[in-house]
């Protein structure tokens, strides 16, 4: 007779979507010093606004098509009439002040990327180049927003970005493994914090 298969202990919040689990284990709060995914989870979570994550999950590779694979370049020259086009694309979150803010965005990592060699630099600085561990036990504890994400979406929003509170700010934190908020009991808990000391 065979053993039934037993799922790991999970976040809640991930559920049983294939899609969000995959997510959950693979990629939230694995820490990221790529500039072309932390450029890619900021236009995500800015697109995130007011709508769940799943949604903009279910929508990512429609994102990626329209949006020319995340290319910062590429976006940051998008014109009035470019926006107008995607207005159209019925694939993605037609949000128009959203659709802008990535342009100014695009605009504003670019600018970053240079400055500081790197936006990777730039972005992780606010925690000091070092993931916070939290140690929540369950969803209930973990906080929508920080004193790192209020001094990163001030700075953000001093350089022109826009879709970038603190709520969005620690959201990509967490995505980007800035901040370790799978709970303790939780099977990537773990791994994620000894990922986060190499």
């Amino acid at each position: 007779m065979p053993i039934p298969s037993v799922s790991p202990a999970r976040c809640g919040w991930c559920g049983d979507d294939p899609l969000y689990v995959a997510y959950h284990d693979g990629e939230w709060g694995v820490p990221s010093r790529d500039d072309a995914h932390l450029f890619e989870m900021l236009i995500l979570e800015g697109q995130q606004a007011g709508l769940s994550w799943i949604t903009i999950l279910r929508k990512r590779e429609n994102f990626r098509a329209a949006l020319d694979g995340f290319d910062p370049e590429r976006i940051a020259r998008y014109t009035p009439a470019r926006i107008e086009r995607l207005m159209q694309n019925a694939g993605i979150i037609r949000n128009r002040l959203k659709l802008e803010a990535a342009v100014k965005n695009a605009r504003g990592f670019l600018a970053a990327q240079e400055e500081f060699d790197g936006f990777h630099r730039y972005l992780w600085s606010f925690v000091g180049n070092q993931p916070i561990q939290h140690r929540f036990a369950s969803a209930k504890e973990l906080p929508a927003t920080s004193a790192e994400s209020d001094a990163m979406s001030r700075a953000l929003k001093k350089r022109g970005f826009s879709f970038v509170g603190s709520t969005i700010c620690y959201s990509l934190m967490q995505a980007v493994g800035m901040v370790n908020d799978h709970v303790v009991g939780c099977h990537r808990h773990e791994v994620v914090r000894r990922l986060s000391s190499q």
